[in-house]
């Protein structure tokens, strides 16, 4: 039986329709699971491409699997047809309701597209020892996919405040470019 998830080449192509039906496969456990789960996946992973490719590369990689995931449920689970303010209110009730975080936009410059926002209690990293560092790379990605999807314009986001480096939310600034 060939693999959905591998086409002929070896490489796995990602697609939505591929997560299947997660009611009817996990009908007696539930959708939910713990975010321990999550991060025992999420840090093993990186884990393992730190120690294949070095940390810069395997940060980049995290960005771009995020970023992946951010166009993707942006596409499949966000109205990217609305106006700004009700796209962000959608946004914010969809990343509480599936337990992500809780998201704030802080600042927006209309004419540039630049902003500040931020994810209180976030799957990544709240509760973490403080190691004075940024680790949410992923979100990094997923925000910017999620950008993107909705504007058309690129972006680039960065974290600039991260419960690891001792602040009790992760704060994003994100750049349009072009």
């Amino acid at each position: 039986m060939r693999n959905v998830f591998a086409p002929k080449s070896g490489h796995s192509i990602f697609s939505w329709q591929n997560m299947g039906d997660i009611k009817e496969g996990r009908g007696d456990l539930g959708e939910d699971m713990p975010v321990l789960v999550y991060r025992l996946m999420q840090y093993t992973m990186l884990d393992v491409l730190t120690r294949a490719y070095g940390e810069d590369q395997a940060n980049e990689h995290f960005r771009e699997a995020g970023f992946l995931a951010g166009t993707e449920f942006a596409r499949n689970a966000l109205d990217l047809s609305t106006d700004f303010d009700s796209f962000v209110a959608g946004l914010q009730k969809a990343l509480q309701d599936l337990k992500i975080g809780i998201l704030r936009m802080e600042a927006f410059d209309p004419e540039t597209g630049n902003l500040m926002l931020t994810v209180g209690q976030d799957l990544d990293c709240s509760g973490l020892p403080v190691t004075n560092e940024t680790v949410c790379n992923y979100d990094e990605g997923f925000i910017a996919g999620i950008l993107e999807a909705y504007t058309g314009k690129k972006y680039a986001v960065r974290e600039v405040d991260c419960w690891a480096n001792g602040d009790r939310v992760c704060r994003f600034s994100g750049t349009a470019e072009g």
